[in-house]
């Protein structure tokens, strides 16, 4: 078989403490407004609603290696580039409409990851009634650092996420804040979509969302799953 164009490379993730084996990345689904005080600062009510979810592309991944720093390019189209540091959690098998109680046995994996947001081009279309996906699902709009297994981390309930920039907190809270936590959002995604090895799912950011300009170094992590660091150019 030949193709009539080159097909695109595999987006891949580095798994903690291997220097040659990669995750490869099949689809990324975002869970929205997943942290109460979050919620409210966008200004919606935190009441617990079934959640929803937008995609950004395989491609908007960038694998970042523990210990590295990502220069992220300062998006087009832009006067207002956001942050928001989120718990990524990675699927390892196939599975539909997936028991509550057995959600954690298909996730492989867990990293952090930044949801990287054109909030202006964001709020714009969320005032006409249309797809964010001018804002979301731009091109390198996705950071995430190396992959820890589950089986070497389990499953973690408890665990401090956060992020400074240039040094100054900006989001600080507990992933046990999340309205959906992460085996109920597989689940219940589970119901709509066929999830597959590969998958990707960023779980929500807490609150503290802000700008980021060229030279902001922005440092986030999840106690247990490292840190990430990306420094905007």
């Amino acid at each position: 078989m030949t193709y009539v164009v080159q097909p695109q490379s595999i987006t891949s993730l580095p798994i903690a403490g291997s220097d040659e084996q990669r995750f490869p990345v099949r689809r990324v689904y975002c869970v929205g407004r997943n942290y109460a005080a979050h919620a409210r600062e966008m200004g919606f009510d935190p009441d617990r609603e079934p959640p929803f979810f937008f995609c950004k592309p395989a491609d908007a991944v960038i694998g970042v290696v523990g210990g590295q720093t990502l220069e992220l390019p300062y998006p087009s189209e832009t006067g207002n580039y956001h942050y928001e540091i989120e718990l990524v959690a990675a699927i390892g098998k196939v599975g539909r409409d997936i028991p509550l109680e057995q959600a954690n046995d298909y996730i492989w994996g867990y990293a952090v990851g930044l949801d990287m947001t054109r909030r202006d081009l964001q709020m714009k279309m969320r005032e006409m009634g249309r797809p964010w996906e001018i804002g979301k699902a731009f091109d390198q709009s996705a950071p995430v650092g190396p992959l820890y297994p589950a089986s070497s981390v389990g499953h973690p309930v408890h665990a401090g996420i956060w992020l400074q920039v240039n040094g100054s907190d900006k989001q600080r809270s507990d992933i046990d804040k999340l309205i959906w936590s992460v085996p109920e959002t597989v689940s219940y995604l589970s119901r709509f979509f066929e999830l597959r090895p590969g998958d990707l799912i960023m779980t929500g950011t807490p609150e503290g969302v802000g700008p980021v300009v060229a030279g902001d170094l922005m440092v986030g992590g999840v106690d247990g799953l490292g840190e990430l660091k990306v420094r905007v150019i």
